[in-house]
């Protein structure tokens, strides 16, 4: 591992032994960063390891403990102010974007900073000022457009704009596809290296393993609060950096006890020629107890909203469905989960969990019948205990189940959700991106449940973009393409699924038939 550069490179940014303590809790302990102009350095680590820690103390926004220092160029920064952080030409794009939809474009980019004539905003000026800025990211929307009317890849592109107006040489993004389509992935990776070209760094802090590998020039890891180490591109490869987050090696990440659907398996979901008419076309399949059954396939394949029909959140024109032979007549989710059909969300925030409610309130609020005592009252003693008992078995990571959903990590937050849909013993479950947003620590974690729930006997469905983990988990893969299922790809010791055949099938003429 080499946190070396280029000799005649300088570096643009120098973090050295920074530490930063909150009470008795160490979050950061003697870490350094080196960055050099016009590369991507992707930051890694699981959920609580430092990261955003790190990069609050470079923004100014937390200050480090005595002993550390910050050089830009070669100079020593200010710290713990943000005002100097961005005059020193360091700019943070964090994940929940930060945007005012009620004012243009142009405004948004210059908010704070606007040129004035005669104590007066000069909004000609802003939008002259903004139209260069938006040409060379390649940005097609005018300055004067509302930020309201934009798609979220747009926004973050009025985010990266609103960088370039205080001139950045550093530019630091947080899981910035997090909400992108694929198009907006691909727009965002040509403007960082357009980026990359002007001579600008790049802290990329990601989570997914593909984006690290097309961007990353260089990966630096931190663990438990302290840096572990830096990789060259050329040294980069999953089981390095697997090894180097969680401090075990990947050959038990993908771990499969269960065993692969046969003919002599009991099928226990049943879709039949499912459709909506509009976005889904005449889908079937069956999903055996003990099986992980993958669906995989473009963004706009279908594939959520396959799974929406199937559990009745929105309404089918065709078809049917059927759990242990008896088929279902869904009004709704509620009749999927009385039935024993369970649905995660892939939208765990905005669709899932009550954010602002206990974790106990969040796992018990659809069992929550099952606690009540004669006379309407409530057993909140049972309610507590059967949170717990989840907390235990799927290692959620809190101090105590009265603790908001909220205030929880990504990964923690799945799988208090996962708890929910649990306690009301699902025969069949449908997994809609079980691990998007979540660190690789967590993941292993969802991946032990996934195949624990399957060695029980449900039937288990695995909706995911990440073909790794797709491979990784499923028995078989269906793949979708244009709202119909494409064709099927069976695995086997002897012969792994291949990334190759889903891309086939996710990209070549649909099989009609299938």
């Amino acid at each position: 591992m080499s946190n070396a550069a280029p000799a005649h490179d300088v570096p643009v940014l120098e973090m050295r032994n920074i530490s930063k303590t909150f009470g008795s809790t160490r979050a950061l302990t003697n870490v350094s960063l080196t960055v050099y102009p016009g590369e991507v350095h992707a930051l890694m680590g699981e959920n609580g390891a430092g990261k955003s820690t790190l990069m609050k103390v470079l923004s100014g926004a937390y200050t480090a403990d005595p002993g550390g220092s910050i050089l830009v160029s070669g100079r020593a920064a200010v710290a713990g102010d943000p005002v100097k952080a961005k005059a020193n030409g360091i700019a943070v794009i964090y994940q929940e974007l930060s945007l005012a939809p009620n004012l243009t474009v142009a405004q948004n980019m210059f908010l704070g900073a606007e040129p004035s004539r005669l104590g007066l905003v000069d909004r000609g000026d802003i939008k002259k000022r903004a139209e260069p800025i938006l040409k060379r990211l390649g940005i097609n929307f005018a300055p004067n457009q509302l930020v309201a009317t934009l798609s979220l890849g747009e926004r973050q592109m009025v985010e990266i704009a609103r960088a370039l107006t205080t001139d950045a040489r550093i530019i630091v993004m947080d899981e910035p596809t997090t909400s992108l389509t694929s198009r907006e992935t691909e727009k965002l990776f040509d403007v960082i290296a357009g980026l990359k070209a002007h001579g600008i760094a790049i802290i990329y802090i990601s989570h997914r393993m593909e984006e690290i590998y097309a961007l990353a020039d260089r990966v630096s890891v931190l663990r438990d609060s302290a840096y572990v180490g830096t990789l060259e591109r050329g040294e980069l490869s999953a089981e390095r950096l697997v090894s180097m987050m969680v401090g075990r090696d990947i050959s038990s990440f993908y771990k499969k006890e269960h065993r692969a659907a046969t003919s002599d398996r009991k099928v226990v979901l049943s879709v039949k020629n499912i459709g909506d008419g509009r976005r889904v076309h005449g889908c079937s399949f069956d999903a055996c107890a003990g099986e992980v059954l993958g669906i995989a396939g473009l963004v706009g394949s279908g594939r959520t909203e396959l799974a929406r029909l199937i559990y009745g959140a929105d309404h089918k024109t065709s078809g049917s469905v059927a759990l242990d032979d008896r088929e279902l007549t869904l009004k709704g989710p509620s009749d999927a989960l009385d039935a024993g059909l369970a649905y995660l969300t892939e939208d765990r925030k905005g669709l899932g969990l009550f954010l602002d409610m206990s974790i106990n309130e969040n796992i018990n609020i659809g069992v929550i019948s099952k606690d009540a005592r004669s006379g309407g009252l409530l057993d909140f003693t049972k309610a507590k205990s059967r949170a717990e008992s989840a907390v235990t078995s799927l290692s959620i990571r809190t101090k105590s189940t009265s603790i908001n959903v909220g205030a929880l990590s990504g990964g923690n937050q799945q799988k208090v959700l996962l708890a929910r849909l649990l306690e009301t013993k699902p025969r069949a479950i449908i997994l809609d991106e079980p691990t998007r947003g979540v660190d690789v620590g967590a993941k292993s974690e969802i991946y032990r449940i996934i195949d624990e729930l399957a060695q029980s006997g449900i039937a288990i469905v695995v909706i995911s973009s990440d073909l790794p983990e797709v491979i990784g988990i499923a028995d078989r893969v269906l793949v979708m393409r244009e709202g119909r299922i494409a064709g099927e790809i069976v695995g086997s010791p002897e012969q792994p699924i291949a990334q190759e055949a889903i891309m086939a099938l996710s990209t070549g003429p649909a099989n009609r038939d299938a």
